[in-house]
C-alpha cells in the first residue's frame, strides 16, 4: 500500500498540486482567474520556460548546465548594447546574441567533452566568467534608451517599436512572448519524440557507453545539446530585453533556480521519471501560478526565495525517493 500511494504521488502528485493551487488562489482572490492576470502569468513564465528547455537538453544527455543564467545576462545586454550602443539593424540585435549563446555552449562543451571536466563543474566556472565577461562588457552598468557612457556624451540609439513589440507586444489576444514560448516548446516535443535525433538523445543520457557502441558519435551529440542550452538560454535574454526595455546587467541570475526547478518537477508529471519538454513545460507554469498568487497575496518579494527553494527540493526529494524505489 504504502509503495502504491508513492507511486501515485510521484506519477500526478504535481498536478493534484496545480489543481490545489489553482483552486485555492481563485477562491481568495477572484481577479486571480481572470483571463488579464492568467495572461500574465503566461508571458511571465515564457522566458523560464525557454530556458528550461535548454537545461532539460543537457539533463537528457546526462549533464547539466549551470550557466544559463550567465547567458541570459550576458544576451540581454549584448542585445540592449547593439540597439542602444550601436543602432545596429533588427536582424543584427536578433542575431548576434544567438551567436552568443551559441558560443557559451560551444564554450562549456569543450570543457566537459575535451578536457573531461564534471559538468557540474565546468558550467559553474563557465557561470562565473560569463558573469564577470557582461559585467566588465557594461562596466557595471544597466543599458537604456539615451545613457550617459563612460567616455562622455550620451548613447545615440533607442529601442525600436518594432523589437519592443516582441516582449511587450499582444497577437490573436495573447502576448507575443506566449506565441514564441508554444511554439519553440511545440517543435522540440515533436522532435525530441517522433525524430531518430531525440531518440539518440535520450539513449546517450541512459547509456553512454551503449550508445557509443552502437555508433553513436557521444560527444558530437553532447555538443549540440549545451550548444541548444545557450542558445534558448539567448533567446530569453532577448525576450527579457525586449519585456523590460532595457539591458538588466543581472537579468539571468534569479532565471536559473527557477529553471532548475521546473525541469525537476517535470520529471514527476505523469511518472516520467526523466527530463521531458512537457514536464518541463508544466513545472515553470506551476512555478509561475505560485509566484503570481503569493504575490496577489501581498507576500514580500524577499521570501520569494524561500518559495522556489522549497518548490525545488520537494520536487528532487520526490524523484528521488522514487527512484531509489524503482532501484530497490
Amino acid at each position: 500500500m504504502k509503495g502504491k500511494i508513492l507511486d501515485l504521488l510521484f506519477k500526478y502528485g504535481a498536478i493534484v498540486l496545480m489543481a490545489v493551487i489553482l483552486l485555492f488562489f481563485s477562491f481568495y482572490n477572484p481577479f486571480f482567474c481572470t483571463y488579464g492576470n492568467l495572461s500574465d502569468i503566461l508571458r511571465s513564465i515564457s522566458i523560464v520556460t525557454l530556458v528550461a528547455v535548454g537545461v532539460t537538453f543537457t539533463l537528457i544527455v546526462d549533464g547539466f548546465d549551470l550557466s544559463v543564467g550567465s547567458t541570459v545576462s550576458l544576451s540581454t545586454v549584448v542585445t540592449a548594447s547593439l540597439m542602444v550602443w550601436y543602432e545596429a539593424p533588427l536582424w543584427i540585435v536578433l542575431l548576434a546574441p544567438l551567436l552568443v549563446g551559441a558560443g557559451v555552449g560551444l564554450f562549456n562543451s569543450l570543457l566537459i567533452v575535451k578536457f573531461g571536466i564534471p559538468d557540474l563543474l565546468a558550467t559553474l566556472g563557465a557561470m562565473y566568467i560569463i558573469s564577470g565577461v557582461h559585467r566588465t562588457y557594461t562596466e557595471g552598468y544597466s543599458i537604456y534608451n539615451h545613457m550617459p557612457m563612460t567616455t562622455g556624451g550620451t548613447a545615440p540609439g533607442e529601442f525600436s517599436d518594432t523589437f519592443l513589440w516582441i516582449g511587450q507586444g499582444k497577437w490573436l489576444g495573447l502576448p507575443v512572448p506566449v506565441w514564441i514560448m508554444l511554439v519553440l516548446v511545440a517543435i522540440v516535443y515533436v522532435i525530441m519524440h517522433f525524430t531518430t535525433w531525440g531518440r539518440i538523445l535520450y539513449m546517450t543520457g541512459g547509456n553512454e557507453e551503449a550508445s557509443r557502441l552502437s555508433g553513436v558519435r557521444v560527444k558530437r551529440v553532447k555538443l549540440i545539446a549545451y550548444v541548444l542550452s545557450g542558445i534558448f538560454a539567448s533567446i530569453g535574454g532577448i525576450l527579457f530585453t525586449a519585456r523590460v526595455g532595457s539591458g538588466q546587467m543581472d537579468a539571468g541570475a534569479p532565471l536559473l533556480m527557477e529553471a532548475v526547478a521546473a525541469v525537476f518537477v517535470g520529471f514527476s508529471v505523469l511518472g516520467a521519471g526523466k527530463p521531458n519538454i512537457l514536464g518541463t513545460f508544466f513545472g515553470a507554469a506551476l512555478i509561475g501560478v505560485l509566484l503570481n498568487g503569493l504575490t496577489m497575496m501581498n507576500l514580500p518579494y524577499y521570501a520569494f526565495e524561500i518559495i522556489k527553494g522549497s518548490v525545488l527540493v520537494l520536487a528532487l526529494a520526490v524523484t528521488y525517493i522514487h527512484a531509489k524505489k524503482r532501484k530497490a
